[in-house]
């Protein structure tokens, strides 16, 4: 991974519906995230290396967020496609699929990596 590379495109603006994930945020590891399509994804800058960013997050036209959010492959999953997840961190009342996601990426984090165990995943 090159940082001055990415550095180069941050901060960067990324718009989109919220689709279903594979529900495994939520359900798995207790970390709800809303995902965009892949379409979305498949525009993504090829400067923007997999891992772990930070930024800020809107769902539709409510309040700003900080979030963090994972581009890739989620190696312990062994995911046939590439995704964005992103962690709002706020607790919303109910599910926005279908609302306009807008995110801010302002960082970078760390690579994308495997884990041992799905226990491991989690900080």
């Amino acid at each position: 991974m090159c940082k001055v590379k990415m550095t180069s495109i941050l901060p960067y603006f990324i718009a989109g519906k919220v689709v279903k994930g594979f529900g495994r945020g939520s359900k798995q590891l207790g970390i709800p995230t809303a995902n965009y399509s892949e379409d979305v994804v498949d525009k993504l800058p090829t400067k923007l290396d997999c891992g772990v960013y930070y930024g800020w997050a809107q769902v539709d036209n409510g309040q700003v967020y900080k979030m963090v959010m994972n581009v890739g492959w989620s190696p312990y999953y062994n995911n046939k496609y590439k995704s964005m997840e992103t962690h709002i961190l706020h607790s919303f009342l109910d599910d926005f699929y279908g609302s306009n996601l807008k995110t801010a990426v302002l960082g970078y984090l760390r690579p994308e990596r495997d884990f041992p165990a799905l226990s491991k995943s989690i900080v």
